[in-house]
């Protein structure tokens, strides 16, 4: 079972990405950076979207070692509305 920090990576939109040259990954057409990312390597994006603010908390996960967070506009990650 993996790690969890928060109750934000439990109940959370998963999905994969690959990390560039850059050290950044992109969904939806968005460009995150991730400072302590592997290189070409695959990552977790955790996403906890806030209808209320309007802001998404993403968090990286790689290998079960936490990354770091960012929060992004709802608009910006273009998510599907449910």
């Amino acid at each position: 079972m993996p790690p969890f920090l928060s109750t934000k990576d439990i109940f959370c939109l998963r999905v994969e990405r690959m990390v560039n040259s850059y050290r950044k990954v992109s969904i939806n057409n968005l460009e995150l950076k991730v400072p302590k990312a592997p290189l070409h390597e695959s990552i977790q994006l955790r996403i906890s979207p806030d209808k209320e603010s309007g802001l998404s908390e993403v968090r990286f996960w790689h290998e079960d070692e936490f990354l770091g967070m960012q929060k992004v506009k709802n608009s910006d990650l273009n998510l599907l509305q449910f």
